[in-house]
């Protein structure tokens, strides 16, 4: 039996599968962007001089540092795009050869000698090409106004999604004989090709105006948090084995 309108309250989360939902109270027309193709790069690069390659950059290496001790982490790591081509496919023009051109920036943490924190900039520029990616062209042309100016969106996008780590970090003496810090950086971008384009979905009205729930948490006394939390667990899970074998339906 489907589910009453008028209790049925409409709000994000999951939907149970064996649950059932009301009929939508009107399908409306948004427009998003669609992702229409995406592809993964991943990579692991090393200092290596000379030019880059798929697993080495020599912006990894950090300027001389001043009585470096070791080193501690990474963060902050940000990917900007810088420049897109877009090379058509000879038999069909909605597949392209994609030319990336784009920077990860981050900070490195490192001790010096005497304990402080330290840090250094890195600027990685890479180039990647992805050989076939279904990136359509808009059929229609859109033209936006404003109050300060008119021009024309551009309607195709190119977008960069990334997750890094620094997977190790070494001090090191570089050719000069000065200590710098070589970064191993690991990475996965996904590119997409998004389009404009205008989606009709089944809605149930606008969001419902949500409860009362910017206010400060009024603060705990210590002792009375200590006091209502559980009774903490003094040993760990043993790893035992099962005494018997688990229930076969042959054994009925």
């Amino acid at each position: 039996m489907a589910i009453n309108f008028k209790k049925f309250v409409p709000r994000p989360g999951l939907v149970n599968k064996q649950g059932r939902l009301p009929d939508p109270s009107e399908l409306v027309c948004v427009e998003v962007p669609k992702v229409f193709d995406q592809c993964l790069i991943k990579r692991c690069l090393v200092y290596a001089d000379g030019p880059d390659t798929l697993t080495t950059d020599e912006e990894l290496r950090s300027n001389p540092l001043e009585n470096p001790k070791r080193y501690l982490s990474s963060r902050d790591f940000k990917v900007r795009l810088l420049s897109v081509d877009k090379i058509p496919l000879k038999g069909d023009p909605n597949f392209k050869k994609i030319i990336l051109n784009y920077v990860i920036s981050f900070y490195s943490d490192y001790m010096d000698d005497n304990g402080a924190t330290q840090c250094e900039f890195y600027e990685i520029y890479r180039t990647d090409v992805v050989g076939k990616f279904y990136c359509p062209d808009s059929i229609a042309q859109i033209s936006a106004t404003s109050d300060e100016e008119c021009e024309d969106e551009d309607l195709n996008i190119i977008k960069l999604e990334m997750v890094a780590e620094a997977l190790a970090g070494e001090i090191v003496e570089d050719e000069a004989g000065e200590e710098v810090l070589d970064i191993t950086l690991g990475y996965f971008i996904v590119v997409k090709c998004q389009l404009l384009v205008q989606l009709l979905i089944p809605t149930y009205d606008y969001c419902p105006t949500p409860r009362e729930a910017c206010e400060e948490d009024p603060e705990e006394d210590p002792c009375e948090r200590f006091e209502k939390a559980p009774v903490p667990r003094f040993y760990p899970d043993q790893n035992l084995d099962p005494l018997f074998p688990e229930y076969d339906e042959t054994e009925r």
